[in-house]
C-alpha cells in the first residue's frame, strides 16, 4: 500500500512543472528554428555582399549579351551581379540598360538611382536617365536630362532627343535631333534604327527602307533594327519576306515581346494561325497581359467565326487600345455580330471620320445603320463606294435595300441590277465626303504632309479637273519620292484616263516601296488593260509568294486560272478560299461548279453549281455555272432554261452568249444558236472567236 502510495504521488505531482518543461522547451525550438532560418539566410546572403569579383564577371556578361541584342539573357546576368553585390554601382547600371533595351524604362530609373546611391557619378548616366524617363512616358524631363549629357554620350543623348520630340509631335526638330546624330556617328545602327522608325512614321517609305538597311549593316545584333527592317520588308516586299527578319530577331533574344507581336501578327497574316498563337503565347510569357498579344488573338478568334472567344480576349486588353483603327474595326463588326448595332455604329462612325477611304468599315457602318431604320444615313455612308463604276456587289445590294426602305422603288432596282452584273465596271479613283473647300483648306495648314495633299487631289478629280489633279499629283510624288500615295493617285488618275500602260509605271514606283494589296492589284489591272498578261500575272505570282492568304488576291488568280483552263489549279485555289471564308458565297460557289465543269466531275459541279444557284438566284454568273455543269452533265432542258435566264440577266455578256449558243446547238435549235453566236462574235473582247465561228459556219 505504502509503496502504491508512493508511485501515485511521484506520478501526478510533476503535472504543473511538466507543462511549464513544455512551455519552455516549445519556446526553444521556436527560438532555435527561428535562428537558424536567420543563419542560414545570412550564410547565403552574407558571401554574395562580398563577392564583388562575381559580381563584376555578370556585369561584364551582361554586357557582352546586351551587346549581341540577348536583352533578356543580359538582364538575367545583371540580377545576378546585383545579388552578388548591392552596393557596386556598375552592377546597377548594367541591369538598368538591359532594362531599357527591354523597355522597361520606371524600372530602369530606380536602378539608374541605386547606381548613384552606390557612388556613381551622376553625369555619367543622364542620357540612360533620359532613355527612362522617355520610356516612362515623361517626354520633356526626357529631353531636360538629355540636355545634360556627358560629351561621350552626346550620340545616344540626341537620339533620345530626337524621338522624345517626335513623341511631343515636333517632327522638325525631332529630324535634326537625329540627323545630328547620324551625321555624328554614321557607323552607329541604333542612331539609324532610330531615323528609320522616325521616317516610317511620318510616311517617308523610302528614306525609312534607307535607314534601316544602314541600321543593320551597322549593328546586324540590333534587334530593334532588325525589328523595323522586318516591318519594313513585310511593307515593300510581303508577309513571306519579312518573317526571316523577325526570325533573326527572336534569334538574338527569343523572348523580345516586340519581336514576338510583329512575328505573330506576320504569321496570322500569312494565315499560318497556329504559329501566330503560339508566338502571342510566348510574348505573354515575357509581359503578362500584353494588350498587343491579346489582340491578335482576338483577330485569329474572329476570323476562326469564334466571336463570344474573340470578344472575351479584347476585354482583357483593359480598353488600351480602343482607339486603334484595327481594334474599333473589330469591335465594330463583333458587336454587329451580337446584335448591338448602336455601339457599332459608334465606334465605325469615329473609325470612317478618321479613315474616310476605308470602304470596308463604310460597308459595316451601312449594314449597321440600316439595321436600325436609319436608311437615309446609309445611304449617304454609302454613297462615295456606290458611285463608283467598279462597287462590288455587296455594297450596292445595301444600296438598293437603303432605297427601298425610303420608297425609292426605281433607284433600288438600278442597284440592284448593277449588283448582279456579272462583272464589274472600270476602276475609279475613290472620293470622299468632303468639298475640295475643306480639303484644301486641310492642305494648306499643312502644307508638307502628303495625307493633307493626296485626299484634295482626290477632290479634285471627282469634280472633274483631272488634269488639275494630275499635275498637283506629279508634283507631290516630286516633292515626296519617299510617299507611295502620290505614286498611286497618279495611276489612279492615268487609268481614268486609259493611259494603262502609264499607270502601270506609276503603280510600279509605289510598289517598289510598298507592295500591299491596293498596290499589287492595281499594277495587276493596269499591266492587264495594257495588253500585258504575263507581266500581270507575274506580279500577282509574285504578291501570292508573299501573301498566301490574301483572299482578293487569289480570287483574282482563280479567275485568270479558269479563263486559261487551267481548271485544276483553279480547283486548288477556289478550294483553299472556300476552307477560309466558308459556303455561303454565292460567287465563290459557281466559280468552284465552273472549275470543276471543267476538270470533269460533273457531280461536284452541279452540287456547287446548286448551291450557288440557292443562294444567288437572281445572280447571271451563278446561273450560267450552274446550267453549264447540267449542260456538261447532260441535261440540256435545264441547261437552257438556266442559261437563257442568265442571258436575261446579262444580255450583253458574250461568254453567257456563247454558252448559250452551245446548248441550243446540241438541242437542234439552230437559228437560235447562230444568233447568240453571232452576238457574241460582236464582242471584240470576246476570247473563243473561232470555235464560235466554226459554229456558225457549221449551221450555215
Amino acid at each position: 500500500m505504502t509503496s502504491s502510495r508512493k508511485r501515485r504521488t511521484r506520478s501526478t505531482r510533476p503535472s504543473l512543472p511538466l507543462r511549464r518543461i513544455a512551455a519552455i522547451s516549445l519556446g526553444l525550438m521556436a527560438f532555435a528554428a527561428a535562428f537558424a532560418a536567420a543563419f542560414v539566410a545570412w550564410f547565403a546572403l552574407a558571401p554574395a555582399r562580398r563577392d564583388a569579383d562575381a559580381a563584376r564577371d555578370a556585369a561584364a556578361q551582361s554586357a557582352t549579351l546586351l551587346a549581341a541584342g540577348n536583352a533578356t539573357a543580359a538582364r538575367t546576368q545583371a540580377l545576378a551581379a546585383v545579388r552578388a553585390d548591392p552596393d557596386n554601382g556598375e552592377a546597377h547600371l548594367a541591369l538598368a540598360r538591359a532594362m531599357l533595351a527591354q523597355g522597361d524604362g520606371v524600372s530602369a530609373d530606380a536602378e539608374i538611382q541605386r547606381a548613384i546611391d552606390a557612388h556613381v557619378d551622376a553625369r555619367r548616366v543622364q542620357h540612360l536617365r533620359a532613355h527612362a524617363l522617355l520610356l516612362a512616358g515623361e517626354e520633356e524631363k526626357a529631353i531636360a536630362a538629355a540636355d545634360k549629357a556627358a560629351p561621350q554620350f552626346r550620340v545616344y543623348a540626341l537620339r533620345i532627343r530626337g524621338r522624345a520630340l517626335a513623341a511631343l509631335g515636333n517632327g522638325a526638330a525631332a529630324f535634326q535631333a537625329l540627323d545630328q546624330a547620324v551625321r555624328a556617328a554614321p557607323g552607329d545602327g541604333a542612331a539609324w534604327a532610330d531615323m528609320g522608325r522616325f521616317k516610317l512614321n511620318a510616311g517617308d517609305l523610302l528614306g525609312a527602307i534607307d535607314a534601316s538597311a544602314r541600321a543593320v549593316r551597322f549593328a546586324p545584333g540590333n534587334v530593334d533594327a532588325l525589328i523595323l527592317r522586318g516591318e519594313l520588308v513585310r511593307s515593300q516586299y510581303g508577309l513571306t519576306a519579312a518573317l526571316p527578319w523577325f526570325e533573326a530577331a527572336l534569334k538574338h533574344d527569343g523572348y523580345n515581346a516586340d519581336a514576338l507581336i510583329e512575328y505573330a501578327a506576320t504569321l496570322g497574316d500569312a494565315g499560318r494561325t497556329v504559329d501566330a498563337v503560339a508566338a502571342t503565347r510566348r510574348a505573354l510569357e515575357v509581359r503578362p497581359a500584353s494588350p498587343q498579344a491579346y489582340y491578335l488573338q482576338a483577330v485569329i478568334a474572329a476570323r476562326g467565326g469564334n466571336y463570344d472567344l474573340s470578344r472575351s480576349l479584347l476585354d482583357k486588353t483593359g480598353g488600351s487600345l480602343d482607339a486603334l483603327p484595327g481594334t474599333m474595326l473589330l469591335t465594330g463588326t463583333l458587336d454587329i455580330e451580337k446584335g448591338d448595332f448602336e455601339q457599332a455604329i459608334d465606334k465605325l462612325k469615329a473609325l470612317v471620320g478618321n479613315q474616310p477611304y476605308n470602304v470596308t468599315a463604310r460597308k459595316l457602318l451601312a449594314y449597321a445603320l440600316l439595321r436600325t431604320n436609319s436608311a437615309r444615313n446609309a445611304i449617304d455612308m454609302l454613297r462615295p463606294v456606290v458611285e463608283r463604276a467598279d462597287a462590288d456587289s455587296y455594297a450596292l445590294t445595301l444600296a438598293a435595300r437603303g432605297y427601298e426602305r425610303i420608297g425609292d422603288r426605281a433607284a433600288a432596282a438600278r442597284y440592284l441590277d448593277r449588283a448582279a452584273a456579272p462583272l464589274p465596271g472600270a476602276t475609279q479613283a475613290f472620293s470622299a465626303d468632303d468639298s475640295t473647300a475643306v480639303l484644301a483648306a486641310d492642305a494648306d495648314q499643312r502644307p508638307d504632309d502628303p495625307a493633307t495633299i493626296v485626299p484634295l487631289i482626290r477632290g479634285l478629280a471627282s469634280q472633274g479637273d483631272r488634269a488639275g489633279a494630275l499635275t498637283r499629283a506629279q508634283r507631290t510624288a516630286s516633292a515626296y519620292p519617299g510617299a507611295p500615295a502620290a505614286q498611286l493617285l497618279i495611276g489612279d488618275l492615268l487609268m481614268l484616263d486609259n493611259r494603262f500602260a502609264d499607270a502601270a509605271t506609276a503603280y510600279r514606283g509605289a510598289a517598289d516601296l510598298r507592295f500591299d494589296q491596293s498596290t499589287a492589284l492595281r499594277l495587276v489591272e493596269a499591266l492587264d488593260k495594257a495588253n500585258r498578261r504575263p507581266e500581270a500575272a507575274n506580279a500577282l505570282a509574285l504578291y501570292l509568294s508573299q501573301n498566301p492568304a490574301d483572299l482578293a488576291a487569289l480570287r483574282l488568280s482563280a479567275e485568270w486560272q479558269l479563263a486559261a483552263g487551267d481548271y485544276a489549279a483553279a480547283v486548288d485555289t477556289l478550294e483553299r478560299l472556300r476552307g477560309w471564308i466558308g459556303d455561303g458565297d454565292a460567287v465563290l460557289n459557281a466559280e468552284l461548279a465552273a472549275a470543276y465543269t471543267g476538270a470533269g466531275d460533273a457531280d461536284a459541279a452541279e452540287e456547287l453549281g446548286e448551291a450557288a444557284y440557292a443562294l444567288a438566284p437572281a445572280n447571271p454568273v451563278v446561273a450560267d455555272a450552274y446550267g453549264w455543269a447540267l449542260y456538261r452533265g447532260g441535261d440540256l432542258h435545264g441547261a437552257a432554261e438556266l442559261i437563257g435566264k442568265a442571258v436575261i440577266l446579262a444580255p450583253r455578256h458574250a461568254g453567257l452568249r456563247w454558252h448559250l449558243a452551245q446548248v441550243y446547238a446540241d438541242l437542234g435549235h439552230k437559228r437560235e444558236a447562230k444568233f447568240n453566236a453571232q452576238v457574241a462574235l460582236a464582242d471584240p473582247r470576246f476570247a473563243d472567236r473561232a470555235a464560235a465561228q466554226a459554229l456558225v459556219a457549221r449551221l450555215g
